[in-house]
């Protein structure tokens, strides 16, 4: 069964699977992969301010801000209880939390370096949209992931995970191969480099 928390309009809220405080072995490794990854892509920006769209509980978003001080860092998701609980644990000076939909952002035009989504375009109603929003908001650089598909829900169906739906994570309407993503994203930048740490995809745009 899933641990998934739903919005009223049926978006999933929070991780349904704490991958970052995972003990199996194997998912710290892929973790590890993971965050390398996405810290090197991100440190090639050299940001000067940050918005992290789709933030969550705000694990990578404090750890960001942490790196980046004193620049300015905004997480924003969803209005939920538990995701603002979650946030006061993770103050930074230099970091500030906005519950917030991803459809229309309140930012002006270019108000930030790097926008960031992390694991957020596979759960939106229009994917296409909100990529629009955050190249909005970007002055340089947007960086996103995604699971990579197929191989992400059969590798949910190895280990047995969401067998009833295929191996589709909760709250997962779409579905971006590698191909598919990076598509997308040229529709709205230029791609400049992007990553395949098992199982996601990681791409980086110049907007």
């Amino acid at each position: 069964m899933s641990n998934a928390t739903y919005s009223a309009d049926g978006v999933v809220l929070g991780n349904t699977y704490d991958k970052y405080n995972t003990r199996n072995p194997v998912a710290r490794l892929l973790m590890r992969g993971f965050q390398r990854n996405l810290d090197d892509l991100l440190e090639s920006t050299d940001p000067q301010s940050l918005l992290d769209l789709g933030c969550g509980e705000g694990v990578l978003t404090q750890r960001w801000a942490k790196r980046l001080a004193p620049a300015r860092v905004v997480g924003v998701d969803l209005d939920d209880p538990e995701i603002a609980a979650e946030w006061a644990k993770r103050a930074e000076p230099n970091l500030e939390y906005i519950a917030h939909r991803a459809e229309h952002l309140p930012f002006a035009d270019g108000e930030f370096d790097v926008v960031t989504a992390t694991e957020v375009l596979e759960h939106v109603p229009d994917p296409a949209h909100t990529l629009a929003e955050m190249v909005r908001c970007a002055q340089r650089h947007v960086l996103i992931s995604v699971p990579r598909e197929p191989l992400w829900r059969a590798v949910n169906m190895a280990r047995g995970a969401y067998l009833r739906d295929l191996g589709n994570t909760p709250g997962h309407v779409n579905h971006f191969s590698l191909r598919a993503i990076v598509a997308l994203c040229n529709e709205h930048g230029e791609v400049i480099e992007k990553r395949s740490p098992f199982p996601w995809t990681m791409v980086l745009v110049h907007v």
